[in-house]
């Protein structure tokens, strides 16, 4: 496994998390990072990973009625814990929970869910857990300042991960195969200092990203990304003013007014079509940020090997730079990949310039 250091501190990708929770179901790993770094997301990974039912708990907002209720048991007078059922217990075969926000939670909620971290007989109220069950908790770290805590005794019962912050590259993948708008891929990959964290020193005057020593409104995350994606995709719905105060509300003034420059360049490219039908003679773009919309539009559109043969005859009329960042994004999209590889234009560039991959 590789992992990081930074100062004083060993970080893991979100990955090399994953790697870790479905090898060791036995331990309760709580991951920290900064918040919106995808610490939730590993949900679903671990899901497709196990095939266990997996529920996602908002532990800082639940009532201790949100896990388990005591009812009476009229034959012995005692009490039973009628557990929630969006917990699975009650099929009897393992189950993933992820408590997110448990460092958050309430006292009582804590409490109720405080046995599940014990190595011998975890339990849920008076239920056992399954064999093979996976518990995994989430939280911020605590120089995040939003409220996060963890007593002593309950440090003693858990493995801590801090979750580096995803890089741009680390990103981009993921983002292609999950439909971010290429204007938000490009804007990254031209601004990579929105995946900067605080505490690599350096950063009090990043305009982008979640400093705790300011008082800030939205910032740029790879949470928020998402969402202004979204904002985007739809921005033929409403005003460009109306978009622009979305964006700003979502990952920040600064990063906001960016990224309309960014529009403005998509809107301005040369179409499609044209690209398709005259690959040696479509007008190139000259701005950067242009070229960088068109090649992350280019991932998006290209739907099959005809396509894909004629947008490598255009792009290699652009800088090798440009040729190199869609080469290397199609060749990392999981969706297009064998599609990209059994096109020889695109196999041909790759072993003609495998000293720029």
């Amino acid at each position: 496994m590789t992992t990081s250091v930074v100062s004083d501190r060993i970080t893991v990708t979100l990955a090399e998390a994953a790697d870790l929770i479905v090898a060791c179901p036995e331990n309760r790993f709580l991951l920290q990072g900064e918040p919106g770094t995808g610490k939730t997301s590993l949900a679903e990974v671990i899901r497709q990973r196990t095939g266990f039912y997996t529920a996602v708990l908002d532990c800082g907002a639940m009532d201790i009625g949100d896990a388990a209720i005591p009812m009476p048991v009229n034959d012995t007078k005692t009490l039973e814990y009628y557990l929630n059922s969006i917990l699975g217990l009650h099929t009897g075969e393992p189950v993933a929970l992820f408590l997110d926000e448990l460092t958050k939670a309430p006292p009582p909620v804590f409490g109720m869910f405080h046995p599940l971290l014990e190595s011998y007989k975890p339990r849920m109220g008076n239920r056992l857990l399954p064999k093979g069950s996976i518990i995994v908790m989430t939280g911020n770290l605590d120089s995040d300042g939003v409220g996060d805590s963890l007593l002593a005794h309950s440090k003693m019962r858990v493995t801590k991960l801090e979750i580096s912050k995803p890089t741009v590259p680390e990103w981009l993948p993921w983002a292609a195969d999950n439909n971010i708008h290429p204007i938000v891929m490009a804007w990254a990959d031209r601004n990579r200092d929105c995946a900067a964290s605080y505490r690599d020193g350096g950063q009090d005057n990043n305009p982008y990203i979640f400093l705790p020593n300011k008082v800030q409104g939205a910032v740029w995350t790879w949470r928020s990304a998402e969402r202004c994606s979204n904002l985007i995709w739809k921005r033929d719905k409403f005003s460009a003013n109306g978009l622009l105060a979305a964006m700003a509300g979502t990952v920040g003034t600064a990063a906001a007014t960016s990224l309309s420059a960014f529009i403005r360049h998509s809107d301005s490219l040369t179409p499609w079509k044209e690209i398709m039908d005259a690959p040696t003679t479509a007008a190139i773009p000259e701005h950067q940020g242009a070229l960088a919309v068109m090649v992350f539009s280019a991932l998006e559109r290209v739907q099959n090997k005809e396509e894909l043969t004629s947008f490598m005859t255009y792009i290699k009329r652009a800088d090798p730079e440009w040729q190199c960042v869609f080469c290397i994004a199609l060749a990392k999209h999981q969706k297009k990949q064998s599609m990209a590889f059994t096109c020889k234009p695109f196999t041909v560039w790759c072993a003609e310039n495998q000293d720029l991959l």
